[in-house]
């Protein structure tokens, strides 16, 4: 079955991708993620991404980085905690774009690797891509916890095997001024 997944890194997507594949799914990979900063930050990720999907032989596409456009989507929210309201706001952006994609390219079934990370609220994640699925009546939103199933301990396998960059802190610019190590 074809399915749209939204990726975010390369140690996030491996074990997913790797367990897509085996169990009849074919993948493509929507690589959106305008909350990124630095841009350098950005640039890491979506490289590691494109090379293992390249390893991998499945198709990714690039969402570009529009990182004003998810600053105006956030706006007013800068203040919110690590895992508050910017940050649902935040993957609804991100849902949005991936079941627009998915609309567009005609896969009926999207889901993002979100939902794997340590850093994200697996409730905001399923709300946000359930609301992003409702103005396409031709498209579902596979909401599933990526962190069972032994998914997360192969996560940590497969990010040891392939050298992945394992970034300290969600990606946004105030996930990273929280983390920064004076604030540590």
């Amino acid at each position: 079955m074809k399915i749209l997944l939204h990726c975010c890194c390369a140690p996030c997507s491996a074990a997913i991708l790797e367990w897509m594949l085996q169990n009849g799914w074919e993948p493509t990979l929507f690589y959106f993620n305008p909350n990124i900063y630095p841009e350098q930050e950005y640039l890491i990720r979506k490289n590691e991404c494109t090379k293992y999907a390249a390893k991998l032989g499945v198709p990714i596409i690039d969402g570009d980085y529009d990182h004003e456009a998810w600053r105006c989507s956030v706006a007013g929210l800068e203040e919110e905690p690590e895992r508050g309201e910017r940050c649902l706001q935040c993957f609804l952006m991100r849902m949005e774009a991936t079941a627009r994609l998915a609309h567009e390219l005609g896969i009926t079934l999207f889901a993002t690797t979100l939902a794997s990370s340590r850093w994200k609220r697996l409730d905001q994640i399923s709300d946000a891509g359930h609301a992003a699925a409702l103005p396409y009546p031709d498209v579902e939103f596979l909401d599933r916890n990526w962190r069972k199933g032994g998914l997360q301990e192969r996560r940590n396998i497969l990010l040891k095997e392939n050298g992945f960059y394992n970034q300290q802190y969600c990606g946004c610019e105030f996930s990273f001024r929280q983390n920064e190590p004076s604030n540590i």
